[in-house]
């Protein structure tokens, strides 16, 4: 039987819940996401995390709230138009996309959710209309997202499989960063999605990944679905890529992506620059993997990409499990501290920027892009 992928976002009827990835690898807990509020603070506190992932969240929430609201007798005041109900609902789609900047994903899902209203309204639609158009148009965005997840991973898998040509099977070492899988997406996932298409396909030997300091996405999450898929897997702490490079025979970097500028500059998890610089320095293949949703073509270059800063006690901070646990069969968590109580000058960015000459492919669920001989940057056209 085929291991089942963990799953990050979970509906039925008028219930969403997320599974708490802050109390991952150790505890499994799902948490009610039951208002405007509660998915704000769940993307903010990363109790979910994730570009498509929180982009899902945001618009699934959404959706519920002007269900209930259609439900409630008598309506609202604010279904006496669409211009009253805009006034009501965009406020609660501006404090959405206020949860995390970096991600554009989020961005893209509530302007999108605007020019549907915005359209509406322009068509004179009543408005209970309106808000049915809307919630539509919510659950499409979530739903959207594992066939995308599915078409990037063939792509990308099928590209790095030319590239190579591999005379056997499992022959593959691909290494990314953060985690990319099914609780960062509605399901398969990014770059994790095109390693667990290789192995699905009988080309993978191992799959490598970062710790992912300082919240550790990568030794938490990315551990945990890759042992959840029975994939083969290893993983090494951050500064350890080097290394990895010198004295093991990797084929590939894959990784997922917050935001991809017009020229192909990409926002990503912290360390993935340092990853793609070293990846030049031993001429490794370095993949992007991202849905359409993360390329902002209205920005021309990674310096316009608003850099999240995270709060510089998390830094200091770690969570887990007691080890050896206190009695057997029972889990406890702690939370500690790693430096001098006290500590200034801490530098905390969620995100860094890998600059498009570093890049050797971005692949969309529209194929797969790379640069023309010479040039330090790509053409996404035919991709967006």
């Amino acid at each position: 039987m085929a291991a089942s992928a963990l799953i990050s976002i979970k509906t039925s009827d008028d219930k969403i819940e997320i599974v708490n990835q802050l109390l991952l690898p150790h505890i499994t807990e799902y948490v009610e996401v039951d208002t405007i509020e509660d998915a704000h603070d769940a993307i903010k506190t990363m109790k979910i995390r994730g570009a498509p992932a929180i982009a899902s969240l945001a618009s699934l929430t959404f959706a519920q709230t002007l269900s209930r609201a259609l439900r409630q007798e008598p309506l609202p005041d604010y279904f006496a138009s669409g211009e009253a109900l805009k006034a009501h609902v965009q406020p609660l789609l501006d404090y959405l996309y206020t949860a995390r900047p970096t991600a554009v994903n989020l961005g893209n899902a509530t302007h999108r959710l605007t020019k549907k209203l915005n359209d509406a309204i322009a068509a004179n639609e009543d408005a209970r209309t309106i808000a049915q158009g809307l919630i539509e148009e919510g659950k499409l965005i979530a739903g959207e997202d594992v066939g995308r997840n599915k078409a990037m991973a063939k792509w990308g898998g099928d590209w790095l499989i030319s590239r190579v040509q591999p005379s056997t099977g499992k022959t593959l070492n691909v290494l990314t960063v953060c985690n990319t899988g099914s609780l960062a997406t509605s399901g398969y996932g990014t770059a994790l999605g095109l390693i667990t298409y290789l192995h699905e396909v009988g080309q993978l030997d191992k799959a490598y990944f970062t710790q992912t300091a300082p919240y550790h996405q990568g030794s938490r999450l990315t551990a945990l679905e890759l042992k959840t898929l029975q994939i083969p897997s290893v993983m090494i702490c951050d500064t350890m890529v080097g290394s990895l490079f010198q004295h093991h025979n990797i084929h590939a970097v894959a990784v997922g992506a917050d935001r991809i500028a017009k020229n192909g500059d990409t926002a990503n998890k912290i360390g993935t620059y340092n990853a793609a610089v070293l990846a030049a320095r031993h001429k490794i293949p370095f993949i992007v993997v991202a849905p359409i949703s993360t390329v902002d073509l209205n920005i021309e270059g990674g310096h316009e990409i608003p850099i999240e800063h995270r709060p510089p006690l998390e830094a200091c901070l770690v969570r887990g499990a007691i080890y050896p646990p206190p009695s057997e069969g029972r889990v406890e968590q702690a939370q500690v501290m790693l430096t001098p109580v006290g500590l200034d000058g801490i530098y905390n960015p969620s995100f860094d920027v890998t600059p498009a000459e570093l890049i050797t492919a971005i692949v969309t669920e529209k194929g797969v892009a790379v640069k023309k001989d010479g040039e330090n940057f790509f053409d996404l056209t035919p991709v967006v």
